[in-house]
């Protein structure tokens, strides 16, 4: 998404949730990740796959109507589904998929996993300068998402850039990128990201 959209939001404290500081989110390989991942535990918040066009959308488009919003490329339905592929291969189990009801989410959460359970509370509001107020509205709505699966398992949210910037402090990028949260003992540690194109073996 655009600079115009971003907001400082470094280090945020809410209820019941501390998280580090976002230069924090890049200490942790995609090879120790992934081992951890094996393990389960973990939330992997995913943001949609690579989409025809990059433009807000939020305010006109129609969460039901996938004519009014911006869709996954040709490009993105081919990384959505090597993520899943990549899952498959280093054998990293999946618990629940969560994902928005925008048609790029949830077609990427289907695409790469099968399946799906569309959330509203992981939706952008429709709002392309969102307030402090409108952050902290997100922030409160994606934050109880944010909790540890099943044993043996991980939650996966497939979603957009806004309401996990507001909850975390990190805006993610590219597209695609799926970020793993540790979610434990009250508080919520960002330990890295993968790209679409940088799980081990590609």
């Amino acid at each position: 998404m655009p600079d115009r959209k971003r907001h400082p939001l470094v280090r945020i404290i809410i209820t019941a949730l501390t998280l580090p500081a976002a230069a924090q989110a890049q200490t942790v390989t995609p090879e120790t990740l992934v081992e951890r991942l094996q393990e389960g535990g973990y939330v992997i918040y995913i943001r949609h796959a690579a989409t025809e066009s990059d433009y807000a959308d939020q305010v006109t488009a129609d969460p039901g109507d996938c004519a009014t919003q911006r869709v996954l490329s040709r490009s993105g339905w081919a990384e959505a589904r090597g993520i899943g592929e990549g899952f498959e291969r280093l054998g990293i189990p999946v618990g629940e998929v969560l994902s928005s009801e925008y048609c790029r989410a949830w077609q990427t959460a289907d695409l790469a996993f099968g399946r799906r359970e569309e959330v509203e509370a992981l939706n952008f509001l429709p709002s392309e300068e969102y307030s402090e107020a409108q952050v902290a509205e997100m922030r409160a709505r994606v934050a109880p998402l944010l909790v540890m699966p099943e044993a043996g398992t991980n939650r996966v949210i497939v979603g957009h850039d806004d309401p996990f910037e507001a909850v975390t402090g990190i805006y993610p990028e590219p597209q695609g990128v799926a970020y793993v949260l540790s979610p434990a003992d009250g508080t919520l540690e960002v330990l890295g990201s993968i790209p679409p194109d940088a799980w081990p073996g590609l």
